[in-house]
């Protein structure tokens, strides 16, 4: 019996040992004084810079979140903008806290990188652009198309899939980056742009005439975009996780940026909870206990930040569709906070 007391003993000490060795992206961060955010190089509605150098969008609003929550000031944020190719090596390296930059969750990705993924920030799938003039009004026309690609993305495997399951020949003109691939298929070097939907709508009000390009009705494949975080931190994890179930959590009750305070007045159990009133849900996470009263103030609910940067609210104007509340037809759905 002593022996197995030891053993226990021993091996929950190591656990702890291990646990406290990992958990240390928050004490940096903190330290640092900044949350370090991978972006992308400038997609309007996710990750975008103003000409002042202000960024804006849903992926960078998920930071801001991040910051809010630790920090009490959505500002504290460094945005990293990363090709597609380059980041996860600076999530890997250490250069980057979180990368949020309409990443789509794959099961290589979640096994071979060093890296979670903490949720779906948007569900999206990949679908195609052309100019009316070519006069196309469905993908099963694309026939003997040539196709612009950006490397380093599930693109490129679901554009031959796609082409193969339906007999059908293609050409790849592939680029390294976004501008480069939107740049290509403007000048007319060739006939299709493929990319996450959500990405042609952003990618379309960058163009010069964007009423002479239309994106057509099928969509190829599930995109699930979300952070991702290194592994080996599971209290990191958890924060970047939560921030996001938070946002959802708040529109689920009804708490917005506008009502949140009056919102921490009331006596539902629910809202006591979630808003930190009642029990220490914001110190289990290492944070405090307002932490979902400092998100939700900074940068909105779940519903707020999509209208804002892809929804009614923004030039894209995206549907909510599958971004919807889970009771309200969509997939966006927060475990309790209890």
């Amino acid at each position: 019996m002593k022996r197995v007391t030891l053993a226990l003993t021993l091996a929950l000490a190591a656990g702890l040992t291990a646990q406290t060795a990992g958990a240390q992206t928050l004490k940096t961060v903190k330290d640092r004084g900044t949350l370090s955010c991978g972006v992308s190089q400038g997609l309007p509605g996710f990750s975008s810079p103003d000409d002042k150098g202000n960024w804006t969008g849903l992926d960078v609003d998920l930071c801001r979140a991040v910051a809010a929550a630790i920090f009490n000031d959505p500002t504290k944020v460094k945005y990293v903008p990363l090709s597609a190719k380059d980041r996860f090596t600076a999530l890997q390296s250490g250069e980057i806290d979180v990368l949020s930059r309409n990443t789509t969750w794959t099961i290589s990705r979640d096994t071979s990188l060093g890296a979670n993924f903490t949720g779906v920030t948007y569900y999206d799938g990949q679908g195609f652009m052309v100019k009316k003039s070519l006069k196309v009004n469905s993908a099963l026309e694309l026939n003997s198309a040539s196709v612009c690609v950006q490397t380093g993305t599930t693109t490129e495997q679901n554009l031959a899939d796609y082409f193969k399951a339906n007999n059908m020949k293609y050409e790849v003109i592939a680029f390294g980056t976004n501008d480069e691939t939107v740049k290509a298929y403007e000048a007319g070097r060739c006939d299709v742009f493929t990319t996450d939907q959500s990405g042609l709508y952003a990618n379309r009000l960058k163009l010069a005439n964007p009423n002479d390009h239309m994106v057509l009705p099928e969509i190829i494949s599930k995109e699930p975009l979300g952070p991702m975080v290194r592994h080996g931190d599971d209290q990191w994890f958890d924060i970047v996780k939560w921030t996001l179930f938070a946002m959802v959590t708040a529109e689920e009750l009804g708490i917005t940026s506008k009502n949140v305070d009056e919102k921490a007045k009331m006596e539902n159990p629910e809202l006591k909870r979630v808003l930190g009133t009642d029990g220490n849900f914001g110190e289990q996470l290492g944070l405090t206990k307002d932490w979902v009263v400092r998100i939700v103030k900074a940068v909105g609910n779940y519903g707020e930040v999509f209208d804002r940067n892809v929804g009614s609210g923004s030039p894209l104007a995206i549907n909510r569709g599958l971004n919807n509340l889970w009771n309200k037809g969509g997939l966006q759905y927060a475990p309790p906070i209890r």
